[in-house]
C-alpha cells in the first residue's frame, strides 16, 4: 500500500446546522487497546532546549548544502545564491517549528517504546524530515500572504512586501516546494521506505493545497457572502488546510522512519490527529477573536479578512434573524466599528462559553481515542499525549 492510499482523506459527517457546540469531526475510532508490554516511557511537557537547538543548527547544514549545490553544480551567480540565502533565512526560519520538532519527539519516543536509544544518524534524518515539514510550511506562507495581501508575518514584513522581491515571491513559493524534496533525495535515497516517504509529503502538500483552495473559494476577501458559510465547509477547510500538514504528517513520517509499516498504525494516527488539528485550528479561531494581542503577539484580523473561522460559523448557526442582519452588514469590512459590532454579537450570543465547552469537549473526546489505540501496533499512546500536552488550553 502507497503512502498516498495511508493518508486518503476520510469522509467527514455533517455538522448540525442548529448546534450551539459544534462537537469536533468524527473519524475512524481506533481499535480498543490490546495490552503490549512497553518500556516506560518519559515525555516531557515541552521539548528540552538541547533538542531544540540540535534541531536548529541542522538547518545551517540543510541551507548550506543547498547553497553550495546552486553556486557549485548549478553555477548560478552569487547575487542569486545571495538572493537564495536571504529568502530561506526570511521564511523558513523564524517560526515555532512545532511542526519539525513534532517529528523528533515522535522519533525519540518511538525508540523509547522499543527500548532503544535512537542513533545521531536516525536523529538527523529526523531533523531532515522535521525541517521538510517546515520549507513547505514556508512554501504555503508565502503563497498564502500574497493571495491575501498580508503585511506582516512571524514579526516581519510579509516576503512579497519586502523592497525588490514584490511577486517574484511566487516563484520563491514554488523553489521552497522544490528544495525539501532536494534534500529529502540527498539524505533518504537510499532508505526502504524513501518512495513512501515522497509520496506522502507530495499527498499532503495537494490535500493542503485543496483545502486552500475552498478557502478562497469560500471567502475570498473582496467579497463576502455569509450564505457560502456553514461548520461543515469549516470543517472541510480545516481538516484539509491544517490538520493533515500540522498534525498527521509528522507522525506519519516518523512511523515510516521508524519502520511501523502496518496500515492499521496510519489508520489509527489519522483518527486521533485530525480531530486534534481541528480542535487546533478552532482554537486558532478563537483566540484570533478573544486572546490578548500582547499574549497572542499579533492583533487578530479573521473579522476585518472575512475569514471562515468557527466563530462566525458558530454564531451564524445561533443568530436570529436581527442578529444576522448585523453580521452581514458587518463582517468582512476594514473598520473598527465594524469589527466590534461582529464581536458583540460574539459576547451576545456566548460564544466564549461555547468555545470553552466546546474544548472541554474536544479534550475528553480525543483523550478517548488515546485510550482506545492498539498498542500492538508498535505506537505508544504517549505520541499522541506529546502533541495534546502542547495544544490544550494554549494562549497563544
Amino acid at each position: 500500500m502507497t503512502a498516498a492510499q495511508k493518508i486518503a482523506a476520510p469522509t467527514a459527517p455533517a455538522t448540525a446546522a442548529k448546534s450551539t457546540t459544534p462537537a469536533p469531526t468524527a473519524t475512524t475510532t481506533p481499535a480498543k487497546t490490546t495490552t503490549t508490554a512497553m518500556p516506560k516511557i518519559t515525555v516531557p511537557l515541552k521539548t528540552p532546549p538541547e533538542v531544540i537547538a540540535a534541531f536548529e543548527a541542522s538547518y545551517h547544514v540543510l541551507a548550506k548544502e543547498l547553497l553550495d549545490e546552486l553556486a557549485n553544480s548549478y553555477k548560478m551567480p552569487k547575487e542569486g545564491v545571495e538572493r537564495m540565502r536571504a529568502m530561506l533565512d526570511h521564511n523558513v526560519c523564524g517560526g515555532k517549528m512545532n511542526r519539525g520538532l513534532a517529528v523528533v519527539d515522535t522519533i525519540l519516543i518511538l525508540a523509547q517504546a522499543q527500548g532503544r536509544t535512537p542513533t545521531q544518524e536516525e536523529l538527523f534524518r529526523a531533523h531532515v524530515a522535521g525541517w521538510a515539514i517546515e520549507w513547505l510550511q514556508a512554501s504555503f506562507l508565502v503563497a498564502d500572504d500574497i493571495m491575501d495581501q498580508s503585511h506582516t508575518r512571524r514579526g516581519k514584513p510579509c516576503w512579497f512586501r519586502v523592497e525588490d522581491v514584490g511577486l517574484s515571491a511566487v516563484n520563491d513559493a514554488l523553489i521552497l516546494e522544490a528544495h525539501l524534496f532536494k534534500f529529502i533525495k540527498t539524505h533518504f535515497r537510499s532508505q526502504p521506505y524513501y518512495a513512501d516517504l515522497v509520496d506522502l509529503l507530495h499527498e499532503v502538500a495537494y490535500l493542503t493545497e485543496l483545502g486552500q483552495l475552498i478557502d478562497m473559494l469560500t471567502a475570498p476577501e473582496d467579497k463576502v457572502d455569509l450564505t457560502r458559510f456553514s461548520l461543515d465547509r469549516h470543517s472541510y477547510i480545516v481538516l484539509h488546510k491544517t490538520a493533515y500538514y500540522s498534525f498527521y504528517l509528522s507522525v506519519a513520517m516518523a512511523l515510516l522512519m521508524a519502520g511501523i509499516t502496518d496500515e492499521r498504525a496510519f489508520q489509527q494516527a489519522k483518527a486521533i490527529l485530525l480531530p486534534m488539528g481541528e480542535y487546533f485550528q478552532v482554537q486558532d479561531d478563537y483566540l484570533d477573536a478573544f486572546a490578548d494581542p500582547a499574549v497572542l503577539g499579533k492583533i487578530g484580523t479573521d473579522i476585518e479578512d472575512n475569514k471562515c473561522s468557527w466563530l462566525i460559523n458558530s454564531a451564524l448557526a445561533k443568530c436570529s434573524p436581527a442578529q444576522r442582519a448585523v453580521l452581514e452588514a458587518n463582517y468582512g469590512r476594514k473598520d473598527a466599528k465594524c469589527i466590534a459590532a461582529v464581536k458583540q454579537i460574539y459576547r451576545d450570543l456566548e460564544l466564549e462559553r461555547a468555545f470553552h465547552e466546546y474544548e472541554a469537549a474536544s479534550y475528553q473526546r480525543i483523550h478517548a481515542l488515546i485510550d482506545g489505540i492498539d498498542l500492538s501496533l508498535g505506537v505508544p499512546k504517549e505520541v499522541y499525549v506529546s502533541f495534546m500536552n502542547k495544544v490544550y488550553k494554549r494562549s497563544k
